[in-house]
């Protein structure tokens, strides 16, 4: 290759570059948009005044669970416990899993199943599995019982949590009346 083909390719490259940088500088100049002085764009909002609850436990204190109650159905509980059921076994006899059994757990003292180890939290916590115990437990596990190992993130519509616990209720014994 002698030194007149390198000096086309040159003049080549250069000639690019000059028409991109040309084509940059014409189109600046033909679509020019005048910047505002404040980049961003305002937006207004409403302001309301609220409240916020200062823990989960004083928040499900004041759910009326007689009516959370009514807006469960047994059957949707069944479904929505298929979730459960990875960690927990529900039938009569029914051995621990990743998680304790629950067959006639509405009504039994928490962390009361013998040959299951709990965490720390749930031993010490001294309660019974009552609705509203469940309800608030249910809502999210590690923010009702501090310390819990059960690492679920929770049921947030009240119709499955009710669901749930209807479920809960008639895989019992002796089913406790709904309140």
């Amino acid at each position: 290759m002698d030194s007149f083909e390198i000096n086309k390719i040159v003049a080549a490259v250069l000639m690019v570059a000059l028409l991109i940088i040309g084509i940059g500088k014409l189109s600046d100049v033909i679509f020019y948009v005048e910047k505002p002085d404040k980049p961003g764009y305002s937006v207004e909002i409403e302001t309301k005044t609220t409240t916020k609850v200062s823990s989960l436990n004083s928040e499900t204190d004041k759910v009326d669970i007689a009516s959370l109650m009514a807006m469960g159905d047994i059957a949707h509980g069944e479904k929505v416990f298929k979730k459960c059921a990875a960690c927990h076994s529900i039938i009569k006899g029914g051995k621990n899993a990743i998680g304790p059994a629950l067959y006639n757990v509405v009504g039994r003292k928490i962390g009361a199943i013998d040959d299951y180890k709990y965490s720390k939290a749930l031993v010490a916590y001294e309660k019974e599995w009552t609705f509203e115990e469940l309800n608030g437990f249910l809502i999210k596990p590690a923010k009702w019982i501090k310390g819990t190992k059960m690492a679920y993130a929770g049921l947030r519509k009240e119709k499955d949590r009710a669901s749930v616990i209807k479920y809960l209720n008639e895989n019992s014994d002796s089913p406790l009346p709904l309140p």
